[in-house]
């Protein structure tokens, strides 16, 4: 299994394998350790279970759809090619029930199995497992919201019970939300008690129950948002009880053990090896906060390179183009790329642009990777990397084990920065819209800047200064209050887009829903296909289940999606 439970088994180890129940006294010797009854499972390792699946889920939801929306790199130039049936196989797994076991605990690194699995050992126990059972509950909804969101419906009903329903359907996008509704209710009724974690690791607040409501709150505003429950919505901000600061956001932190399992942060482990950099960064989202001059660009990425073949350099001088290492700095950009950067950003923001799916050249320690903020790399205080002119060895090499912060990085699920924007988008005047943005990028911000100390080695006299802050954000709220039309709302989606880096799953949402940035970058292919309103079904549960056939293509909309079809809408595509 991919990134978190391969990086996090050593957390089962730290807090011990109890193989058995903490009620049980006598073992059959007869019954192998390895398959063990679901009641004789600890329900620490459970929640701990439910805790990781649900975590890999938002690295994958995120990742699999910030290629769509810009803010991350996508190599597909058409759409439907580039978004196999297997692409959602490992969620849908992790939601139901997980095939990937933790060795000698009969668990499963899965959110629903799990679920059922606490509620059966609470309903036998003496032990009260309501805060074990609350959070599983509210995993397993926002995973439950997120799957309508990417596939228009998902497996409730029939879920979670093989003997009856061996092939589950279906259920519609508004019934798994009606649902997933439900859960939250269910898992705030057991918090409001402030039930004891009975040992258990929390692994995102410590075991306090009021953040977990606010967090519950905040998964209901996303939810509400989508669906243009503005009466809900606003409810629940006139009561104040949601994800409003940085002291309460979501987040689950890494760690930097190189060992494997290693806990560090997945883009970390892609971008700081000893070849170099993996996958590239999104030359749209780095022009734009180049343009912008965005203070958190120097957290975002750092550069090896002082200058891209085919760009100016930061010294201002123009780079000769280079065949080897970027082909397309040679190339003459197509007419549907008119006004936009088709190969190659200034100033040595090396990535690439939407669908460019060229091969892989000699290039990890030119292309620019993940900064210290979210995943705790290296802040870009303009050490470029220097070639000897003698033996031509890299001498100052940019990315590699241990740099910057390790690893030590956090995954963005709901920052209180994300919610602002979410209030200035259901806000119903552009006044209120604008406050909510200042506010989004205030707490953005400040969040982002206290990664710098992250990277130890870091010349932080490149940092930002306040002033330089203040002077940002007083432009863009200024900007925005002056445009209109078209030009207003992109500038509060640009901002929106940028400050979701590193937790980018709502700009999903958020571009089918409105159609804003117009501003993203074309596909590299002039006809890429219709843009992608929902993914192909999970193919692994398509080839399981009788009861489910696969799509042809990727225009079936979201419920709550009612824009025009495709390929007319989002108009930028």
């Amino acid at each position: 299994m991919k990134k978190i439970f391969k990086k996090f088994t050593l957390i089962f180890a730290t807090v011990g394998l109890l193989t058995t129940g903490c009620e049980t006294t006598d073992l059959d010797l007869t019954v192998s350790p390895n398959d063990l009854s679901p009641e004789q499972s600890d329900p620490n390792l459970l929640l701990n279970a439910i805790q990781l699946a649900y975590v890999s889920n938002q690295d994958d939801f995120s990742d699999n759809t910030a290629g769509l929306t810009r803010i991350q790199y996508f190599g597909g130039r058409n759409y439907f090619n580039g978004l196999p049936g297997n692409t959602l196989n490992a969620p849908w797994a992790r939601t139901y029930s997980s095939s990937f076991n933790i060795p000698g605990t009969g668990v499963s690194v899965g959110i629903l199995t799990n679920l059922q699995t606490l509620e059966a050992i609470d309903a036998s126990s003496d032990v009260d497992y309501s805060f074990h059972i609350a959070l599983g509950k509210l995993m397993y909804a926002h995973s439950l919201f997120q799957l309508v969101d990417v596939i228009g419906g998902a497996a409730f009903s029939q879920a979670g019970n093989p003997a009856e329903f061996p092939a589950p359907i279906l259920d519609s996008g508004q019934e798994v939300y009606s649902a997933a509704f439900g859960l939250l209710d269910e898992a705030e009724a057991l918090l409001s008690s402030g039930p004891s974690a009975q040992g258990a690791i929390d692994m995102f607040y410590g075991g306090d129950t009021d953040n977990w409501i606010k967090a519950i709150n905040s998964i209901r505003l996303r939810s509400y948002k989508n669906t243009n429950n503005k009466a809900a919505f606003d409810a629940i901000v006139a009561g104040g009880n949601y994800i409003a600061s940085a002291d309460e956001d979501l987040q689950f932190q890494y760690g930097v053990s190189e060992l494997q399992p290693s806990d560090r942060h997945p883009d970390f482990e892609a971008g700081y090896t000893n070849t170099g950099v993996g996958p590239y960064r999104s030359n749209y989202l780095m022009d734009l906060m180049l343009q912008n001059d965005d203070p958190r660009i120097r957290y975002y990425f750092y550069r090896q390179a002082n200058g891209v073949p085919g760009a100016i350099d930061v010294d201002g001088n123009a780079v000769p183009p280079n065949e080897e290492t970027i082909s397309c700095s040679l190339f003459t950009p197509p007419p549907h790329y008119a006004g936009f950067v088709y190969c190659s950003v200034d100033n040595g923001y090396w990535g690439r642009s939407h669908g460019n799916d060229e091969g892989g050249p000699p290039d990890g320690f030119l292309k620019a990777a993940p900064g210290v903020y979210p995943a705790a790399g290296r802040f870009d205080d303009s050490q470029f990397n220097e070639t000897d002119p003698i033996t031509g060895v890299l001498v100052a090499p940019g990315v590699g084990l241990g740099q910057g912060g390790g690893g030590a990085g956090i995954e963005p699920i709901i920052l209180s920065s994300y919610v602002d924007f979410w209030i200035g988008e259901m806000a119903a005047t552009d006044a209120e819209k604008a406050t909510a943005m200042q506010a989004g990028l205030e707490k953005s911000i400040a969040k982002v800047q206290t990664y710098g100390a992250v990277d130890g080695s870091a010349d932080l006299s490149f940092e930002p200064t306040a002033a330089e802050v203040t002077a940002y954000i007083d432009g863009i709220v200024a900007d925005f209050n002056a445009a209109t039309g078209d030009d207003k709302e992109n500038i509060f989606a640009e901002q929106y887009f940028t400050t979701l880096y590193g937790g980018e799953f709502e700009g999903f949402n958020y571009y089918r829903k409105t159609g804003f940035p117009t501003t993203v970058f074309p596909n590299w292919e002039p006809d890429p296909g219709p843009f992608p309103r929902t993914y192909l079904i999970p193919q692994n549960e398509v080839l399981n289940n009788p009861n489910l056939t696969q799509r042809s293509d990727l225009t079936t909309q979201v419920f709550w999606d009612t824009n025009p079809a495709s390929p007319t809408f989002p108009p930028a595509n």
